[in-house]
This record gives C-alpha cells, sequence and structure tokens, in this order.
C-alpha cells in the first residue's frame, strides 16, 4: 500500500485534507461535503414535519430517538421496527417517558410498529430520516434500504461487522451523496466541542509532527443475556448479540473504534497494517460466545506512524477509555482536554465548562441541516474505512499475522448467515457442551 493513493485520506491529498478540516474544525465551513438542495426533497407529509424511522429498539437505538426527538426541529418519531415486539415495546415506553414534555412528537401508531427481519423495509417508508441502531451486522443491508429509498440517515458505528459489509457500505455511501443525502455516522468525538479544539490545534502544528499515538478503552464487565429453553440458536445469538463477530464484530470493534477513529482524524490517514494480540484470558465461559476480553494492536500509518490500541473487558481492573497523541513539539492529552510541550508544561488547556453534549450534538447538527434544505453530512465513508481499520485489528489479533487494510477490503470475507430467519442456522454454531469455537493466532487463517 507505499503507493499515492494510500497517502491520502478519502481520495485527498494530506495537505488538502488538513487544510479543509482545519476550517472546519474552526467553523469557517460546515463540514467536508455542502450543498445546496429543495427543501422539498426532504420532507413527506405535513409542511416542516421531519418524520423520523427508529431501526432498532435496544437501548442505544432508544437514546438516539430522544436526542432525536430534543432538537428543535419540529420532528416527529413515526415508525419503529425491532427484530423482538418486548423490546420494541420497551423502547416506546422508554421514549414516552422521556419525551412527556413534547408528547406530540411521538406518532408512531400500532400498526407503524414493525417486528422480525424485515418490517425494517416498511418503516423505512415512512421517513424522512433513519435512525440504523441495531446490531452493526446489519447496518450494510438497513444503510443500502434507506438509500435506496432516498432517506437521510443517522447511524450507529459501527457500520458493519466484516469487510464484505464494509465494500457494501462504501458503495451505498457514493448514491448517497449522488443523492445528496446526509448521513452521520455516530462517531461522537467529531462533534465533541473538546475534541474540535484539539484538532484545531493540532492541525496548525502546536505539537509539531505526530510521530506516534496511544489510544485506550479499557473497562470492566458487560451485560450477558441468559438463554432460555424457548430460544431458537439464532434468538439466542439476536440477543445475546455482544460475543458474536457476525453481529457485535468483537469490542475492539463495537466499542474501541471511538478511540480508534479519533487516531485517524488526527492522523487525517487510516492505517496500512495492524499486528497485534489477544485473547480469553478472563471471560472463558461459554456466554461470552466466541470473542476475545482483550486486544493489543500495532497500527501502522504509510508513513511509518505507529498507533499503539488496547482493549479489554476485565472485571477490578483499572480503566482507562482515552488517547495520546504525541508529537515532536509536545503531546495531546485527549480526555483532560490538554496540550503538553515537550517538556511537560501545559501549553493549551480546554474549559471543561464550555464541553457539549456530543451525543446531543450530532443529531442537533444534522436535523438543523436537513430542516434548512442543507446537504452538508458525508460521514458513512470515513466511518467504514475507521471501522475497516477496527476489523483489522481484530483479524490481526485473531490470526497473529499482520493484516494490510487494502488486501482485507479486497478480501469479500463475509461473516453473515446465508438466511435471517429464527429458523435459520447462525454462521457459527455451538458444540455438544454448548461451547463456540474462537480464533486461535497462529492456526485461524483468513486469506494469504
Amino acid at each position: 500500500m507505499e503507493n499515492e493513493k494510500s497517502q491520502s485520506f478519502h481520495g485527498q491529498s494530506r495537505r488538502d485534507f488538513v487544510k479543509q478540516s482545519s476550517l472546519l474544525a474552526g467553523g469557517l465551513i460546515a463540514a467536508p461535503i455542502i450543498a445546496e438542495a429543495s427543501q422539498a426533497n426532504y420532507f413527506s407529509g405535513a409542511p416542516g414535519v421531519i418524520k423520523i424511522a427508529l431501526i432498532g429498539c435496544g437501548g442505544r437505538g432508544t437514546g438516539a430517538a430522544v436526542q432525536a426527538l430534543s432538537t428543535k426541529q419540529n420532528v416527529q418519531l413515526v415508525a419503529m421496527a425491532d427484530a423482538f415486539k418486548d423490546r420494541l415495546d420497551g423502547s416506546y415506553n422508554e421514549i414516552l417517558d422521556s419525551m412527556k414534555a413534547t408528547p406530540e412528537r411521538l406518532k408512531v401508531a400500532e400498526a407503524d410498529k414493525y417486528v422480525g427481519f424485515d418490517g425494517y423495509k416498511e418503516a423505512i417508508a415512512k421517513a424522512d430520516v433513519v435512525i440504523l441502531t441495531t446490531p452493526p451486522g446489519f447496518r450494510p443491508i438497513h444503510f443500502e434500504e434507506a438509500i435506496r429509498q432516498g432517506k437521510h440517515v443517522f447511524m450507529e458505528k459501527p457500520v458493519a461487522t466484516d469487510p464484505a459489509g464494509i465494500a457494501k457500505v462504501l458503495e451505498v455511501a457514493e448514491k448517497a451523496i449522488a443523492k445528496k443525502l446526509n448521513v452521520v455516522v455516530g462517531l461522537q468525538r467529531r462533534y465533541q466541542t473538546s475534541y474540535l479544539e484539539l484538532y484545531k490545534r493540532v492541525q496548525d502544528g502546536i505539537i509539531g509532527d505526530i510521530t506516534s499515538m496511544q489510544v485506550y478503552w479499557n473497562q470492566g464487565a458487560l451485560w450477558v443475556k441468559e438463554r432460555k429453553p424457548e430460544y431458537t440458536e439464532m434468538e439466542y445469538q439476536m440477543r445475546n448479540w455482544y460475543y458474536f463477530n457476525w453481529l457485535c464484530g468483537d469490542h475492539i470493534v463495537e466499542q474501541h473504534i471511538h478511540n480508534i477513529d479519533v487516531g485517524n482524524w488526527f492522523k487525517n490517514a487510516v492505517p496500512v497494517t495492524a499486528m497485534g494480540m489477544g485473547g480469553r484470558a478472563v471471560r472463558t465461559g461459554k456466554e461470552y460466545g466466541e470473542i476475545y476480553d482483550h486486544h493489543y494492536v500495532e497500527y501502522r500509518y504509510a508513513d511509518g506512524v505507529v498507533m499503539n490500541a488496547q482493549c479489554r473487558h476485565w472485571k477490578d481492573a483499572v480503566s482507562r477509555v482515552d488517547e495520546e497523541i504525541v508529537g515532536t513539539k509536545g503531546k495531546v492529552l485527549c480526555d483532560r482536554g490538554r496540550i503538553l510541550d515537550s517538556k511537560g508544561k501545559t501549553i493549551y488547556q480546554f474549559d471543561k465548562k464550555q464541553e457539549n453534549r456530543p451525543y446531543q450534538a450530532e443529531h442537533d447538527e444534522l436535523f438543523a441541516a436537513i430542516a434548512s434544505g442543507q446537504y452538508k453530512f458525508a460521514d458513512a465513508k470515513r466511518g467504514a474505512e475507521t471501522t475497516l481499520s477496527a476489523i483489522i485489528g481484530r483479524l490481526a489479533t485473531y490470526s497473529g499475522q499482520t493484516i494490510a487494510f487494502d488486501k482485507a477490503l479486497a478480501s469479500g470475507l463475509n461473516l453473515q448467515p446465508a438466511k435471517y430467519a429464527f429458523d435459520a442456522p447462525p454462521p457459527i454454531l455451538p458444540d455438544a457442551n454448548g461451547n463456540y469455537a474462537y480464533a486461535k493466532p497462529g492456526i485461524t487463517k483468513y486469506f494469504s
């Protein structure tokens, strides 16, 4: 990947990208792509009402819906879809409780609550804007349908769990651009005031040239869903989705993507290779499916700069969710909003009292653009590239091999089932004792 193309970011030269990104961070331009479009293209139904469909009614979907409904625009939630009725009903009730002050914004009739694998198509048809918050394995097909139907999109990260899904998202991203449909991806640090201020100063040269980066998502244990006798294997995996790669991608993809994205963002590049190690040191039971509980990855960029990335889920171990960006003249401590010079003296400190709520900000900005008839956000390609950065980290730790970004993208590696149905077999099945096979470094192979 040592060629001119690998030195570029989203098809731009590094110089052009840095110049444009610095303007963006400074508020001099609104976003990477801005175009005007007829407001008539953006709305259905009553004049000025922006209709929303929620696809995926778990905790993140519920939160995203409330955030969308909390924007200043005239918005209404008109349709919901989820594989499970209990999850959809629970989400609806939580949204209703959260929107007590503005109940008129919740306009979901019983007929517009869609349960099952295919309900997303009908829900999308009801809306102007679609919120995609299912487990990420479904993101490519849902994104494709939303853009096919001509809808604006907010979709949570990650945007896929395998290279085939990334290829699909990249293909659809081009169609979204051609249709001038706004797409925001929930990598919310890019909408967070402190990170924007830090990024602007790094692009202005305050720490010199970046020489290395360290990024972290280390935390304790997460939830586990019990298997019930009435569950098919597909339903069990869907309800315990975090522990199966076709649905989740492992926590390096599902969570650590945030920190990896910060590294890519500040570097204005994506890594060309990943090499690392990981395993199941603590979470070893069958209830944890096939994923690892720790990963440590060395990402290498085209110019030789290395980003060391670590994530783990270990109960009662030290936690850290943060990024450090090191340069020739100093370093950035992102979580603290601080920049130090080469001698350790603070040369910039963000005032945390000025911090925004980034989860809300990404919806505020998206819906403000839509309401004003602006085409402003094209996050899908960037989200796909960062998701693939996380995926090659997983492939590297699972296989024990060095994995190239370009080679992974071209591999066509697909983790998805042949059929989405509760009576269909998922891609991985347990053995007679209920245990799932998991990757073994040095043994597991992906592509030569």
